[in-house]
């Protein structure tokens, strides 16, 4: 599959896992000129984001591709102002938001329930060198304020569980509370695994008291003699081997930043803390799509890829049927 054919499965409205119509009212006002819906508009700007292109850029692709145009149902390609006015409206985050939840509801894959990975990561505006800001009369040092974002991975699903972006430097558990509400409102953990960033007594009692959650928290040793004293930290001195799994965390950001890039092209910090939330949206979205990640996902589980038939074309099969021809074995 080629990358034309890439953006329009993963962005059309037909047959594709992203589905803005269900998070988004089809028109921002009653006075709408009706030309283009905000769906399309959203739609528009996860394009964007994919493609790392600005918002010049999308429009040109979208004049050149009438594929994408049929996919995503415009009728007319937006101009770029309009993208960029739609990208800083108040209330853009709710709508990318709630298009994360939906995301996962729509996955139509079974997960562990409940295993739940947290990490967090910055991401800065622009790509200038050292150099160059030098010789524009900078000082090479002067930097905007980081995005601040932090996802909650659910093992066995790739679209995160909960997502949440802020300007500037802070630590992991400044946004911790509102990470586990959202958590809690999509799924129902039985297991919160974080680095020692988010070593707390109050987030153990937050997972375990509130939540009836285990939580996995390296700690870090606050007392003079090394020691860990507090309730909850002082059991997490030696912790089980399923704490490795907290890398799926870890290996959703370095995704990312690798695919739809580690910097942000945005100006203002409104619309730099959607363009990041976009960033994760939409690796998500090229991610639960590709073939392989529902495979590997039932394979992780135990179960057969394809629990009616052992279809060809599988990874692997763990039909329970002994006579299966495929059962147990990698193509």
């Amino acid at each position: 599959m080629n990358r034309k054919q890439r953006n329009t499965r993963l962005f059309g409205s037909r047959g594709s896992p992203f589905a803005p119509r269900k998070c988004v009212a089809i028109y921002g006002s009653a006075t709408s000129r009706k030309d283009l819906t905000q769906p399309r508009l959203v739609a528009c700007l996860v394009l964007k984001t994919a493609t790392r292109n600005d918002y010049r850029g999308v429009c040109e692709l979208l004049t050149l591709s009438p594929a994408l145009r049929e996919a995503i149902g415009l009728n007319k390609v937006p101009r770029f102002i309009t993208l960029g006015k739609f990208a800083s409206k108040s209330g853009i985050m709710e709508i990318v938001d709630a298009m994360i939840g939906q995301t996962l509801a729509d996955a139509g894959i079974r997960v562990i329930p409940g295993e739940i990975t947290v990490d967090s990561t910055g991401m800065l505006n622009g790509a200038a060198g050292a150099h160059y800001q030098i010789r524009a009369g900078g000082s090479g040092r002067t930097r905007r304020k980081p995005v601040k974002v932090s996802a909650a991975i659910v093992r066995g699903a790739m679209p995160p569980a909960a997502l949440v972006v802020g300007m500037g430097s802070s630590a992991d558990m400044k946004q911790t509370p509102a990470l586990m509400d959202q958590i809690e409102a999509r799924t129902k953990p039985v297991r919160l695994m974080a680095d020692k960033g988010y070593d707390a007594e109050w987030a153990h009692e937050a997972s375990r008291e509130r939540r009836g959650a285990e939580s996995l928290i390296p700690p870090v040793p606050r007392a003079h003699d090394g020691s860990v004293r507090t309730k909850w930290r002082s059991k997490m001195v030696a912790l089980p081997k399923a704490f490795g799994r907290r890398r799926r965390a870890e290996s959703f950001f370095s995704g990312m930043k690798r695919t739809m890039l580690a910097t942000l092209s945005s100006r203002s910090e409104r619309t730099m803390l959607v363009e990041a939330a976009l960033k994760a949206l939409a690796y998500a979205i090229r991610r639960q799509d590709r073939p392989r990640r529902r495979e590997g996902v039932y394979r992780a589980l135990g179960e057969p890829c394809h629990p009616e038939t052992c279809q060809p074309g599988v990874v692997r099969c763990n039909n329970a049927e002994p006579g299966c021809p495929r059962r147990g074995r990698w193509s």
